[in-house]
């Protein structure tokens, strides 16, 4: 499948593109810093600024799917850039009449018990509350969306490098807590749940969460 992957340098970017070189995907790394990936058979990494909508949907066209790991992580307006981002985004995914777009969302808008999201909750950490909001307004604005075949895949509280087993639970918008009563997925295996996904689609114009 012929990949457009925004975001490819970063956190969770950096597992998707290998989970998805690993399985024989073509992956175009769309980038600010090009010069941050080491090259590697079927992978072109290509420069792109995401909120330059006319330039984006350019390097879009032409791809199977869009998949963005987009984040406003280093920005000093972590919503307020991150929101603009996805915006230009979405916009750009129809100009260029690519028929997929899936999108890495967050944890704090799974609901913990019913009508009461991860993010609402008083133990929720004050440092992440911007990019979970963003990924809140995110998902809205996806469920709102007339046209686009959208997935949004949120991880569990706890996202952290770890071991690819292959091995977890699926849900839609409950967060997923073990037995011993911690939500958490490896980067790894959070990868392996989306690109299993992208190949085999079951979440059309939906958002779901995978967890241990």
């Amino acid at each position: 499948m012929n990949i457009a992957l925004i975001g490819a340098s970063g956190f969770v970017g950096s597992a998707l593109l290998r989970e998805a070189l690993a399985r024989g995907h073509r992956v175009t790394a769309l980038v600010l810093n090009p010069q941050k990936l080491q090259a590697q058979p079927n992978l072109a990494a290509v420069k792109v600024d995401v909120l330059d909508e006319a330039a984006l949907a350019d390097k879009l066209r032409g791809h199977d799917v869009v998949l963005s790991a987009f984040s406003g992580h280093a920005q000093s307006d972590v919503l307020g850039y991150y929101l603009r981002g996805i915006r230009s985004i979405i916009a750009a995914v129809k100009k260029a009449d690519v028929p997929r777009l899936l999108v890495v969302g967050g944890a704090g808008s799974l609901e913990v018990a019913p009508g009461v999201q991860l993010i609402d909750t008083p133990q929720f950490p004050a440092e992440w509350k911007a990019t979970a909001e963003g990924a809140r307004q995110a998902l809205q604005m996806l469920r709102e969306e007339a046209e686009l075949d959208w997935t949004m895949l949120s991880p569990s509280a706890l996202l952290e490098p770890g071991q690819r087993t292959g091995k977890f639970r699926l849900d839609d918008d409950r967060l997923v807590v073990g037995v011993n009563g911690e939500s958490r997925i490896s980067l790894e295996d959070y990868a392996v749940a989306m690109i299993d996904e992208l190949e085999k689609p079951a979440h059309s114009r939906r958002r779901f969460t995978v967890g241990y």
